[in-house]
């Protein structure tokens, strides 16, 4: 995972409630296991029309994805999460996101920020001005935009990977020394107790 602390970038508005993994990424396109390859087919069907967000120059290049009520509802498939990714997002911010889906952020590094519906929508208002930034602090838990702050709650464990750059296993990789001390000395507590090999 890329290590990730601020991010800084203008919004884009998707305010459509229930966007599931579906829409998200369409099932025909699963064709291949990667986390690559899925950005040319994000939102497939939204982008049959012409006036869609993501169809629109000013919003490329974006970080900070806003949505509506219930995002990543739906299938459990991981490729949802990897597609927002190669899309270029860090961050979505949504009223309300799908349990699997949030789960499956959180492994792959992408940062949810739930905020109240209204909040959303209010922001979604101005997006289309591009030098309105939405800053995000991982470290404080805040996002700003157009002087308006947030408080978002966010897993200790995952802030910790994702300002550290490091996933599940890369955190377990790098306990590994206090893994095997642990182990030894289990090892030699056995034996005092049993003797002969555990």
């Amino acid at each position: 995972m890329n290590k990730i602390t601020h991010i800084k970038s203008h919004i884009t508005p998707m305010m459509i409630d229930d966007i599931d993994t579906d829409i998200i990424i369409p099932a025909q396109y699963l064709t291949q296991t990667s986390q690559s390859g899925f950005g040319e087919f994000a939102f497939a069907r939204l982008k049959a029309e012409p006036d869609f967000v993501l169809n629109q120059a000013l919003f490329q290049n974006s970080r900070v994805l806003l949505a509506g009520d219930n995002f990543g509802c739906g299938s459990s498939r991981e490729h949802a999460v990897w597609t927002i990714k190669e899309l270029g997002y860090q961050a979505v911010i949504a009223p309300s996101f799908a349990d699997i889906f949030s789960n499956n952020a959180k492994k792959n590094g992408l940062l949810l920020v739930t905020m109240d519906a209204t909040q959303c929508q209010h922001w979604a208002t101005t997006a289309t001005k591009k030098d309105h930034m939405c800053h995000i602090n991982i470290a404080s838990q805040v996002v700003t935009y157009q002087s308006t702050s947030h408080h978002f709650d966010i897993d200790p464990f995952f802030k910790w990977c994702l300002t550290h750059g490091q996933d599940d296993l890369d955190y377990l990789h790098s306990q590994l020394p206090e893994i095997k001390t642990w182990e030894q000395r289990q090892q030699k507590l056995y034996l005092d107790i049993f003797g002969g090999q555990p």
